[in-house]
């Protein structure tokens, strides 16, 4: 019994000497533990995500049964990206709540303080509203997959290949080879080429008097030398369409050519289309139009 007592009187006076170190101890210890577990979270989700975009780049990449290396460097990317900003996140939020917590078992007003960083922190967010804008947009770009290193790119002004994407600003070579440094808050609208797939777009200005049904029969034939070539043969999907006459005027008829091509590949595959039908319309005899010229009914 009177050791129970002693016990019980010993605790007694160490908690009320050492509750107030105790508690911030234990606060502390929580807090880690929470961002231990917090960010264990956030890897998890990343290697899903980062999962994910490995098998939308493999089901893309099936013709040629290989994953591009510029597609794997922007899955690592996104991925440290996203880490980077929920990992910050969680640091600064669980540290916010444990030293206010511990603020407030040391006696300490949390109320003034927060009226005061309330005011504080509605200043700077008023002045750096810009800078918050960018960021948010930033973040909103990498988790949506808007575009990624290495994608070509057309975002209103500025068209080129994208070097590197960051929160606030997106970095952009033109085909000067000047690189663009852009805010993404001013990012209201993009044109991805590297996504998917895309179309080669070739259009041939005939003189107005060529035999229409002759020039067709001529188009598709090399059309179709231009998809089944060797070189091309990995870069096109399907078949040409000759699409026929796409405009007519009172010296030309223009005929428009498309094939589908895998992303990126447009520009090398309508220069070959170019190449062959400047051949096969010079074989066949048929003239490209001139503006100058002026034809006359009969």
């Amino acid at each position: 019994m009177n050791i129970a007592t002693t016990a019980s009187d010993w605790f007694t006076t160490f908690w009320a000497n050492w509750h107030v170190l105790i508690r911030v101890i234990l606060i502390i210890v929580g807090a880690i533990v929470l961002r231990w577990l917090l960010l264990l979270s956030v890897r998890r989700i990343v290697k899903s995500v980062e999962s994910g975009a490995n098998i939308k780049n493999k089901v893309l990449t099936t013709i040629t049964n290989e994953i591009s290396p510029v597609s794997k460097a922007r899955v690592v990317q996104r991925s440290k990206t996203m880490a980077s900003v929920f990992n910050n996140f969680i640091t600064w939020t669980v540290t916010t709540f444990a030293l206010t917590m511990v603020l407030s078992e040391l006696g300490v007003a949390i109320g003034a303080l927060a009226a005061g960083a309330g005011l504080v922190g509605a200043g700077i967010g008023f002045g750096a509203q810009s800078l918050i804008k960018d960021l948010i947009s930033g973040l909103f770009i990498v988790v949506e997959d808007q575009y990624g290193v290495g994608d070509s790119v057309n975002l209103g002004e500025v068209s080129g290949t994208v070097e590197a994407v960051g929160l606030r600003i997106t970095q952009v070579r033109d085909a000067d080879g000047v690189l663009w440094y852009i805010r993404n808050g001013e990012i209201v609208r993009v044109g991805n080429h590297s996504q998917g797939w895309s179309r080669a777009i070739v259009d041939i200005s005939l003189a107005y008097g060529t035999d229409v049904e002759q020039a067709k029969k001529v188009i598709e034939e090399a059309a179709g030398q231009v998809a089944s070539a060797p070189e091309n043969t990995a870069s096109v999907i399907g078949e040409p369409d000759v699409w026929g006459i796409h405009s007519l005027s009172g010296d030309e008829i223009v005929f428009r050519v498309v094939q589908k091509v895998k992303a990126g590949q447009s520009d090398g595959v309508a220069r070959d289309l170019r190449s062959y039908l400047k051949k096969s319309l010079d074989g066949a005899g048929i003239a490209l139009a001139s503006k100058q010229a002026i034809y006359v009914a009969k």
